[in-house]
């Protein structure tokens, strides 16, 4: 075994969390989703995130799909930030439901 297999593989991902739906007084925009990155604390921050993608993986009662797998994502990419404390806006291909809010989302570290 060479050195590189002997350690721990390494994560390609931040974690975060989808905290809900851009919204304002009277209306929600679904299409938009507040994701709190973990280590992001400025908006100044959020710059080397932008354009990065984000998964949002569930695990499904039956295996779909070509690989017979039980999991499912839904593919966003980050826009833009939300306010000055680190926190981004995300569009997903579709729109992410209600019970997603407080889940664990991936953001990925490569473009």
């Amino acid at each position: 075994m060479t050195k590189a297999q002997t350690t721990q593989p390494t994560r390609l991902y931040v974690k975060g969390v989808h905290l809900g739906y851009k919204r304002g007084l009277r209306n929600q925009y679904n299409h938009t989703s507040l994701i709190k990155i973990s280590g992001v604390d400025s908006k100044e921050n959020v710059d080397f995130y932008l354009g990065k993608k984000i998964a949002y993986i569930t695990k499904a009662k039956k295996a779909t799909g070509k690989d017979g797998s039980k999991f499912r994502v839904v593919w966003g990419k980050v826009c833009r930030a939300h306010g000055g404390n680190g926190v981004v806006r995300a569009k997903f291909a579709r729109a992410l439901p209600p019970q997603s809010i407080g889940a664990p989302v991936r953001v990925m570290l490569y473009p």
